[in-house]
C-alpha cells in the first residue's frame, strides 16, 4: 500500500536491500523470508512479540535522493508481489520524470505530491467505511487478511496481544478476533504459528486459571483444546469472545447473521484502538443487559446511563445508583439488588423539571408522571445535556389522540411548570372495574366482534366467568387470609405507586412471595412480565393479526387444533366451546406473529392458565412475552432454550446436591423430568393452584424461580431417589411428591389433577404446602444471581448447538443411501466441508448467495444446508478426481445442473454426494455413464451451444413420452410457487413434512437406471466429451498413451456415427420415393454432407428412441464457439473410410485422428481448422468457412457403442477403472479453507489464491 512520506534516518537498521536505482530503494525486512541467520530470528521474533509489524510491513520502499542521507517511506507491502507491483509502477512513471529535475528539493517534493496524489484517488472509494476505524486499526485488519487469506468482507472487530501455548511452551503473538473467525499468529525464533477457528465449530469457551495455565481463555472445538493466557486485559477479551460466540451461535440455530447496527450514534472523537464493529458488539451487549434487567421490549435500544440518587419517600432516603436512559423508558436500578428499581414510560411522563441546586440536593431533577407520581433525582454529573436527550425523545413520542395538544411540558428553571392532559394511564384498582384491566388505548371490547356469547371471553379472564367465588365471609380463614393478601397490596400501592411506575423493592418480592390475591393477579404478571408495555403501544395489533389469521391453515393451526382439547380439560372454562375459542384465537394469533415458533406443545398449557386470569389480548401479550425475552429459545422447532437451562440445572445439581448428581445421572431422570417443569413451569405436573404461585413468583424473577424449586424438589426427596433402582421409579417419587404439593389459602375450588393417578400406595401421601416449598427454595438457593445465569446459559448454549448439529450430521449421514460408496467417516467429513461451504454464503456472500446461506430450521436436517453453482464449483474443483484444467468449471456447472433436479439452483448434501461418488466409486460403466450425462441436457447448458435450438428439435420432435416430465416439472414449479404463496398468505408454519415423505418415498420406487434408457448422443455433444476427456488426461502420467488410445476411439466412433447417419438417410428415403421429384431431392439429401451449403433440416434427420430420461429434452453444446470447426476436424480421423482394407483403415484413422486432434499442446482448442472432414471426405478452408458453425444433425452415437470402443483400449480401462481416495482431497480442503500461506517463500501462491 502506498503511505504517507515520512523520514527515515538509518536506512539499512534491521533491512536488507533487495533493488535499488537513482531515486527509490526496495527493502526487506531482516527475519522475513530465507536466510537472515540469528538477527533475522530475533527481529523477526521482536516484530511479532511487539507488534511492530502492525506498523512495519515485511517490504518498503524508500524515496532517496544522491546527495542525502535522508530517506522517504513511500509504500509498503506484505507480500513481494505486492511490492513489485508498487516498484514497477514507480519505474515506469517517474524514473524518467525525475530525471529532468536539477534540484533535490523539487525532485522530493514532486514526489511527495504524487504520492499523496495517489492515496488520496485510492481513499475517494474507501471513504464511506474508512473514516470508521482508526489507522491503525485499519493497519492491523489489512494484516490479519494478509496473513490468514480473509475477503474484504470478514471484518476485524479487535485484536490482542497473548500467548497460546502449543504442548507445555507459550508461543507469544497476536489474536484476531473476527465477526465469523478466531485467528493467532506467531513467529518466535524462526517457529510459525497460525491459527484458524471458526466461531461456529467453537464446543466450550471458558476463563480458567490452572497451576498450568495461569488465567488463561480455554477454547474447545471438536478435535483440539487451545489456550490462550498472558493477555492484558483478560475480562475485556472473553467478553468479546463470548459475543461472538453467541452470535455464531444464533446463525447455527436460525440462521441470524452478524447485521451491523447503522443506527448507532458515530462517537465524536474515534476512539485510538475501538472499531466501530467492537463499539456495536458493546452497545448490544449493553442493550441486552438493559432490556433484561427491566423487562422491556426488544426493539428497545439504551440510550446511555448515569450516576444518580434516588429520593424514594417510602422509607425517606436517597438511594443511590444508576438511571438508565432509552427511546421510551427511563429506569432506575439502585446499587443494593433489592433495595430499589424504577421504570418510567416516557408516555406517562408529564413534567421534567430542573429543581434549584443545594448542598444537601445537588443537581436534583424531578420528573412527574400522569399517575400523579413525582420522581427527585439528585446527584447527576451532567444535568443539562440529560435534560436535553429526555426532551429530544418526549418530543418523538406519538400522540395519544389525534388533534389534542400535547400534554407535556419541560421546565429549564426553578419554578415548577403545571399541565392538563388526559386521564392517567395506571392500571384501575378492582374495585372500580369488576375485571382485570385493559388498556384505555385499545378497548378491545368494541373492536373485536365474535358473536353475543364470546363477548365476556374477550373482556376479561376465564376464571370470572366460570368460577363464581362466594362471598369472603362465606369462605372463613380462607377468606379473610386473601382479604389480607389484597388490604396487604392497596397499602403497596398506597406507598410504593401502582401500574408501571411503581417502585419495586424487597417489599414487593415478599407481597409476591406470599402470593398474589386472584383478583391481582392477571394485572400484575402484566407488570412483571413487561407485557403492560408491548400491549400499551400496540394498540389493536391483537384484533389485526385475529383477522388476518382467522380461516388459514398450517401445519400450526393443525397442531393447534389437535392440542386444545388436552389444555387443562379438567378446568370447567376449558370443558366449553367459550374457553376452547378463545385459546384457540390466541395460539393462532401468535403463530401467524411469528412464524418461526408457530405452535410448540406445552405453550396450550401456558396460555390456558394466562387466559383464565387475563383477555384474550392480555394472555396474547404474556405469551410474547414469554416466548421471546423470559424464556429464550424455549418454544421452538428443537425446545433449545429449555435444553439449555436443563444443562444448567444438572449444573447447579452438581454444585448443590453433589451426592445425588451422580445417581440422578445413572438413572437419566434429569432430562427426563427437566423439560416438562421448565416448559409448563410446573403447571402440568402439579395441581392448578399450587403451580400458579410458582408462576408468581416466575413472573417477577425469571427463570431463577423455577431452577431453585426444582432443586427444592430433589432435595427433599433425595432420601428416596438415592434408594431407586430405575428411572420409572424415580419418576414414580417425584410424581407423587408433585401431584401433593397443594395451596392451602387458595379461595378456588380444587380442580382434579390428571397426575393424581400416578398416587398409589398403602401410606397416605404426605401433603407439602407450596408456599413451605417456595421458602425452602429461597433459603437453600437463593444464592443463584442472574448474572450468573446468563454466564450459565451461554456455556450450555455451546454445548445444546454443537450437540444438535453433531445430530443433524449422523442423521443426513443416515440418510444417504448404502449404496454411495462412501464410509461413514468420509461421509461425515464431506458434511463438514459442505456445511462450512454454505456457512461462507452467510459471512461473505452476495443478495444471491445469502439466499442460499439461509437456512430455515425447519426443514429436514438433509435441507437445512444448500450451496449454489458458484460453492459447488469451489468444492468440485478441489475434491474432483477428474482434473480438467482450464475445463473444470465447465465441467463443474455441467455436473451442478445435473444434480440439480428441482430447478431451484440449489443442491443439498445428498445431492452433492451423489455426484462426487459417481467420480469416485462404481465400475468402469459407471463412471462412463456419469462422464456420458454430463455432455447430455440438462448438464449441458443453452448458453454453451450455439446450435442449441437445432440439437433440441433434433432431440424433441417425436418426445411425446419426453415432453410428459418437463410438464410435470413446470407443474412441480407451479405447484411449488402455489405452495409458496399459500405458506406467504398463511405467514404461519414450517413446510408440510409429508411433502418431504412423498419425495423420499419416489425416490425408494424410482426404477435404477440402465444403459439402455440413456439417450442418443449427438456430434456436438461428442466433441465436448471428447475435449473433457482430453483435459482430464493432461496431468496423468501416462499422457501420451490416453491421448493416443482415445484419439484411435474417437475416430473409431466418429466412423460409426458416419455409418449410422448413411443408413439412416437410406431408410429415410423410401417412403417419400413415390413423390414428384422425390429420387432428386432424395440424392441431394444424401448428398448434403458432402457438399458446402446451409444446414441440413434438423427435424427430417433420423431420430434415436425416445427416451424416458426427461434429460434428452434439451440441446447441444459448443463450447467456445469452435465445436462445429472441432466437429470435422475431428472427424478426420474417418478419412480413409471404405476405401482400403480394415487394417489400412484403422491405422490411418488412428493416425490421422492421433496428428489433427493431439498435436502441440494437445489441448482441443488447438484444433485446427483449416481442414473439415465429413462423410470421410476432406475440404478445404474455402469450403470449411462456408460450412463453419453448422451442425450434423443426423450423426448420433449410443452410450453402448462409446463403452463398447472404450473397452478395446486398456490405458483408458485401467485410468477409469483405478481407485482413487478422497480422504486426503478433504483434508487439503479443510487447511486450504481460508488459511493462506504467510511466509515469503510461498508468497506467490497465497497471493494467487
Amino acid at each position: 500500500m502506498w503511505l504517507g512520506p515520512e523520514e527515515v534516518l538509518v536506512a539499512h537498521a534491521l533491512w536488507v536491500t533487495e533493488r535499488a536505482n537513482p531515486f527509490f530503494v526496495l527493502q526487506r525486512r531482516r527475519g522475513h523470508g530465507k536466510g537472515g541467520g540469528l538477527t533475522g530470528l530475533l527481529v523477526g521474533t521482536l516484530d511479532v512479540v511487539l507488534d511492530s509489524s502492525a506498523r512495519v510491513a515485511p517490504y518498503r520502499i524508500l524515496h532517496q535522493t544522491q546527495d542525502s542521507q535522508v530517506y522517504w517511506t513511500v509504500a509498503c507491502g506484505s507480500s513481494r508481489k505486492e511490492i513489485t507491483k508498487h516498484w514497477e509502477w514507480l519505474e515506469n512513471n517517474l524514473l524518467q520524470t525525475l530525471s529532468i529535475f536539477d534540484n533535490e528539493e523539487d525532485i522530493i517534493t514532486f514526489v511527495k505530491g504524487k504520492i499523496h496524489g495517489i492515496i488520496a484517488e485510492e481513499n475517494k472509494s474507501l471513504q464511506p467505511q474508512g473514516d470508521e476505524d482508526p489507522g491503525k486499526f485499519k493497519e492491523a485488519e489489512l494484516k490479519m487478511r494478509k496473513q490468514f487469506g480473509m475477503p474484504e468482507g470478514e471484518k476485524l472487530v479487535n485484536y490482542y496481544s497473548c500467548s497460546y501455548w502449543k504442548g507445555r511452551v507459550p508461543r507469544q503473538g497476536w489474536l484476531y478476533l473476527t465477526v465469523n473467525h478466531l485467528c493467532f499468529y506467531s513467529f518466535l525464533l524462526g517457529k510459525e504459528v497460525s491459527l484458524v477457528v471458526q466461531w461456529v465449530d467453537v464446543t466450550r469457551l471458558e476463563k480458567n486459571a490452572t497451576l498450568l495455565f495461569p488465567e488463561s481463555i480455554r477454547v474447545d472445538t471438536r478435535d483440539k483444546e487451545l489456550f490462550f493466557s498472558m493477555f492484558l486485559n483478560i475480562s475485556e477479551t472473553f467478553k468479546l469472545m463470548e459475543q461472538l460466540a453467541n452470535l455464531a451461535m444464533r446463525q447455527l440455530l436460525d440462521s441470524g447473521g452478524f447485521l451491523e447496527d447503522k443506527a448507532l450514534p458515530r462517537p465524536v472523537r474515534p476512539h485510538r484502538n475501538i472499531s466501530a464493529l467492537k463499539r456495536d458488539l458493546d452497545a448490544r451487549a449493553k442493550n441486552e443487559c438493559y432490556r433484561a434487567m427491566f423487562r422491556l421490549p426488544r426493539d428497545e435500544h439504551l440510550d446511555g446511563h448515569t450516576g444518580c440518587t434516588l429520593w424514594t419517600p417510602f422509607n425517606k432516603l436517597h438511594n443511590p445508583g444508576q438511571m438508565f436512559i432509552s427511546n421510551n423508558y427511563i429506569c432506575f436500578a439502585s446499587k443494593e439488588e433489592d433495595a430499589c428499581h424504577l421504570i418510567i414510560p416516557l408516555r406517562e411522563v408529564t413534567i421534567v423539571e430542573k429543581a434549584d441546586s443545594s448542598s444537601v440536593l445537588p443537581s436534583p431533577l424531578s420528573i412527574s408522571t400522569k399517575s400523579k407520581m413525582t420522581f427527585l433525582f439528585a446527584n447527576l454529573k451532567d444535568r443539562d445535556f440529560l435534560v436535553q436527550r429526555i426532551s429530544d425523545f418526549l418530543q418523538k413520542m406519538p400522540s395519544k389522540q389525534p388533534g389534542s395538544s400535547s400534554s407535556r411540558s419541560l421546565s429549564l428553571g426553578g419554578g415548577r411548570a403545571s399541565t392538563v392532559g388526559p386521564a392517567p394511564e395506571s392500571l384501575p384498582a378492582p374495585q372500580e372495574l369488576p375485571e382485570t384491566p385493559t388498556s384505555p388505548t385499545s378497548p378491545l371490547c368494541s373492536r373485536l366482534s365474535f358473536g353475543a356469547q364470546d363477548v365476556p371471553t374477550v373482556s376479561q379472564g376465564l376464571l370470572k366467568v366460570f368460577q363464581r367465588h362466594p362471598a369472603m365471609e362465606d369462605l372463613g380463614a380462607k377468606g379473610a387470609k386473601e382479604k389480607a393478601k389484597e388490604e396487604a397490596w392497596d397499602i403497596h400501592f398506597f406507598e410504593y405507586g401502582r401500574g408501571m411506575c411503581m417502585y419495586r423493592t424487597a417489599t414487593t418480592r415478599q407481597l409476591v412471595l406470599k402470593g398474589i390475591p386472584e383478583s391481582l393477579r392477571g394485572e400484575l404478571w402484566l407488570l412483571f412480565s413487561g407485557a403492560w408495555n408491548e400491549m400499551v403501544t400496540h394498540p389493536g395489533y391483537y384484533t389485526e393479526l385475529v383477522e388476518k389469521s382467522t380461516g388459514k391453515y398450517s401445519l400450526a393451526t393443525e397442531e393447534i387444533e389437535r392440542d386444545l382439547h388436552r389444555s387443562m380439560p379438567e378446568h370447567p372454562a376449558f370443558q366449553n366451546e367459550l374457553g376452547i375459542a378463545a385459546l384457540r384465537r390466541v395460539l393462532t394469533a401468535y403463530a401467524f406473529r411469528n412464524p418461526t415458533i408457530g405452535y410448540c406443545q406445552a405453550m396450550n398449557i401456558v396460555t390456558s392458565v394466562l387466559l383464565l386470569y387475563g383477555s384474550e389480548e392480555e394472555a396474547f401479550w404474556l405469551l410474547v412475552a414469554l416466548c421471546e425475552r423470559m424464556l429464550p429459545d424455549y418454544y421452538n422447532t428443537r425446545v433449545v432454550g429449555a435444553l439449555v437451562d436443563q444443562g444448567i440445572f444438572e449444573e447447579l445439581t452438581r454444585d448443590f446436591l453433589p451426592q445425588l448428581s451422580e445417581k440422578m445421572q445413572d438413572l437419566g431422570v434429569i432430562s427426563s423430568i427437566s423439560l416438562s417443569w421448565f416448559l409448563t413451569l410446573f403447571l402440568s405436573v402439579m395441581p392448578f393452584e399450587s403451580a400458579v404461585v410458582i408462576v408468581d413468583c416466575f413472573f417477577y424473577e425469571g427463570i431463577k424461580v423455577i431452577l431453585q424449586v426444582a432443586l427444592a424438589v430433589l432435595d427433599a426427596n433425595m432420601e428416596q431417589l438415592l434408594d431407586c433402582s430405575d428411572e420409572g421409579e424415580a419418576m414414580t417419587v417425584l410424581g407423587r411428591y408433585l401431584d401433593n404439593v397443594v395451596n392451602k389459602q387458595s379461595i378456588s375450588p380444587p380442580i382434579p389433577h390428571l397426575h393424581a393417578l400416578l398416587t398409589s400406595g398403602d401410606e397416605p401421601p404426605v401433603e407439602v404446602d407450596v408456599f413451605d416449598l417456595l421458602k425452602v427454595s429461597y433459603e437453600k438457593f437463593s444464592s443463584l444471581r442472574a448474572d450468573d445465569l446468563e454466564q450459565m446459559r451461554f456455556k450450555q448454549r455451546l454445548k445444546v448447538i454443537q450437540s444438535l448439529e453433531d445430530t443433524a450430521k449422523r442423521s443426513v449421514v443416515r440418510a444417504i443411501p448404502g449404496d454411495i460408496g462412501f464410509s461413514i467417516e468420509e461421509l461425515e467429513d464431506l458434511y463438514v466441508v459442505f456445511k462450512a461451504k454454505h456457512m461462507e454464503s452467510q459471512y461473505w456472500g452476495s443478495s444471491r448467495t445469502a439466499a442460499a446461506g439461509h437456512r430455515d430450521p425447519s426443514l429436514p436436517y438433509l435441507e437445512q444446508y444448500r450451496i449454489d453453482a458458484s460453492q459447488f464449483q469451489e468444492l468440485f474443483t478441489s475434491l474432483t478426481p477428474w482434473a480438467c484444467g482450464s475445463h473444470t468449471p465447465v465441467l463443474a456447472g455441467r455436473m451442478f445442473r445435473l444434480l440439480d433436479q428441482n430447478r431451484d439452483l440449489l443442491i443439498n448434501f445428498k445431492e452433492f454426494v451423489t455426484g462426487m461418488s459417481a467420480m469416485y466409486h462404481g465400475d468402469l460403466t459407471e463412471k462412463l455413464k456419469a462422464l456420458y450425462k454430463l455432455h447430455l441436457p440438462p448438464a449441458l447448458s443453452p448458453e454453451e451451444a450455439e446450435s442449441a435450438l437445432e440439437a433440441t428439435h433434433y432431440f424433441t420432435e417425436d418426445s411425446s413420452s419426453e415432453e410428459a416430465l418437463p410438464q410435470e416439472e413446470r407443474e412441480g414449479n407451479g405447484n411449488e410457487d402455489a405452495r409458496g404463496k399459500k405458506r406467504e398468505e398463511k405467514g404461519t408454519s414450517p413446510p408440510d413434512y409429508r411433502h418431504y415423505l412423498r419425495v423420499w418415498a419416489k425416490e425408494k420406487e424410482a426404477p435404477k437406471e440402465t444403459i439402455k434408457d440413456l439417450p442418443k448422443m449427438n456430434q456436438e455433444q461428442f466433441i465436448e466429451l471428447c475435449k473433457t476427456l482430453y483435459s482430464m488426461f493432461s496431468e496423468d502420467p501416462l499422457e501420451q498413451g490416453l491421448y493416443h488410445a482415445i484419439a484411435t476411439v474417437a475416430s473409431l466412433l466418429l466412423r460409426i456415427g458416419e455409418v449410422g447417419k448413411k443408413l439412416s438417410a437410406q431408410s429415410g428415403r423410401k417412403p417419400r420415393g413415390g413423390a414428384h421429384a422425390g429420387d432428386h431431392s432424395s440424392a441431394a439429401e444424401e448428398d448434403e454432407p458432402r457438399t458446402p451449403g446451409p444446414p441440413q433440416d434438423p427435424t427430417r434427420a433420423f431420430q434415436p428412441p425416445a427416451a424416458e430420461d426427461w434429460r434428452a429434452s434439451a440441446g447441444g453444446d459448443t463450447h467456445e464457439g469452435k465445436a462445429a470447426q472441432e466437429s470435422r476436424a475431428a472427424a478426420e480421423g474417418g478419412s480413409g473410410g471404405g476405401r482400403g482394407s480394415d487394417d489400412d483403415t484403422k491405422d490411418s484413422m488412428s493416425m490421422s485422428s492421433y496428428s489433427v486432434v493431439s498435436t502441440g499442446s494437445l489441448q482441443c482448442e488447438d484444433l485446427t481448422d483449416d481442414t473439415v472432414l465429413v462423410g470421410g471426405e476432406a475440404h478445404g478452408p474455402s469450403a470449411s468457412s462456408r460450412a463453419r458453425g453448422t451442425v450434423d444433425a443426423d450423426w448420433c452415437i449410443s452410450f453402448e457403442q462409446i463403452l463398447a470402443s472404450i473397452l478395446t483400449e486398456s490405458v483408458l480401462v485401467n485410468f477409469f477403472e483405478k481407485t482413487v481416495g478422497i480422504s486426503t482431497k478433504i483434508k487439503d480442503q479443510k487447511v486450504v479453507e481460508r488459511q493462506l500461506s504467510t511466509s515469503s517463500e510461498q508468497e506467490q501462491s497465497g497471493a494467487s489464491g
